[in-house]
């Protein structure tokens, strides 16, 4: 099904703002929604990257040209999106230097106090 207006610029505002996330950093969701003014809506910023275009879709923004991968939940931990998706989430971030670690139970962790980015306004509109 087609994107609304609203919801095309709001998914076109996030993917925008992933791409400000420097190599080797992470974010949340919540963040990122903090960042765009809407802070109530962390879940529709994970909705967005779960619907993020293959790159051959033809599409500005896809999966190679936003770095999905920077984006974790508050707890620093990666979420699944479905079979396997956590674990490839964890080696894209291990290629870029981000130490993440995994435990028992399957689940992978970021420790945000070395590599977390929080800017108080995304570097696009600090200029």
């Amino acid at each position: 099904m087609p994107r609304s207006e609203e919801a095309e610029q709001w998914a076109n505002a996030v993917y925008s703002a992933i791409q400000e996330i420097p190599h080797g950093k992470v974010t949340s969701y919540g963040h990122i929604a903090l960042l765009l003014g809407e802070p109530q809506r962390p879940r529709q910023v994970g909705v967005c990257l779960k619907s993020l275009p293959d790159a051959d879709s033809g599409h500005h923004y896809t999966n190679d040209t936003v770095p999905w991968q920077r984006v974790v939940n508050s707890k620093g931990m990666i979420s699944h999106r479905g079979p396997g998706s956590a674990q490839r989430q964890a080696e894209v971030l291990r290629s870029e230097g981000v130490e993440v670690k995994g435990d028992s139970m399957g689940e992978f962790y970021i420790d945000f106090s070395t590599v977390g980015w929080f800017p108080a306004e995304l570097p696009s509109e600090a200029e």
